[in-house]
């Protein structure tokens, strides 16, 4: 049901499951809602049921906003979190490795991103000055380039979450920053009590 990062097949749009599910439902009816008020008529825990199943489509819809904000410069939402996490770092460079790490994706994954990017010329693969056993992601003045017009265009549709207001959007994200938290996504002691705040708008 969902796209995950990373499964754009070479030299393709978006994958043929997500070109179906990223649409609105064409139902009358909210078929989440559905789902739960039949679930809870058989089973426990249909809060929980309908909240998980809403997170995975809601993703589907988001991820079908954003490929299509981003089609029009060839990138997907996969290589442009590439290209984001090399403008990051200090040089403008990382191992494969690390970015693997930092995006969150399997190796074959992340060597599927920095081939397209690659033949996009949109990052070049350097060897290490210290390791020759490892090779150095670097994005070039067309990568930095692309980054920031398909930024700027996903910036425009707010990443397809216009609905949400300022506040909202920091709800949404301590909840959701609640669960990775208790799945052991990241360690505790990391949490920061100011750094959502720049979901607020200053005062």
């Amino acid at each position: 049901m969902i796209t995950t990062v990373g499964t754009v097949p070479p030299g393709r749009g978006v994958p043929v499951t997500l070109q179906a599910m990223a649409a609105p439902s064409s139902l009358p009816f909210d078929p989440v809602e559905e789902a739960a008020r039949k679930w809870s008529a058989r089973w426990e825990d249909a809060d929980a049921m309908a909240v998980a199943t809403s997170i995975m489509r809601v993703q589907q819809l988001l991820l079908g906003r954003i490929e299509a904000a981003l089609r029009p410069l060839q990138l997907t939402f996969a290589r442009y979190e590439a290209l984001v996490l090399l403008c990051f770092s200090r040089n403008g460079s990382l191992p494969m490795s690390k970015m693997g790490q930092r995006l969150m994706v399997h190796p074959t994954s992340i060597t599927n991103i920095v081939d397209r990017l690659q033949t996009q010329q949109f990052i070049r693969r350097e060897p290490h000055p210290t390791d020759r056993r490892t090779t150095l992601v670097a994005i070039t003045d067309a990568g930095r380039e692309v980054t920031e017009r398909a930024t700027a265009a996903l910036v425009e549709v707010r990443f397809a979450l216009e609905a949400l207001d300022p506040e909202q959007m920091k709800t949404l994200y301590d909840l959701l920053r609640d669960v990775r938290l208790h799945a052991g996504d990241f360690p505790a002691d990391e949490h920061s009590a100011t750094w959502p705040n720049a979901f607020l708008p200053p005062t």
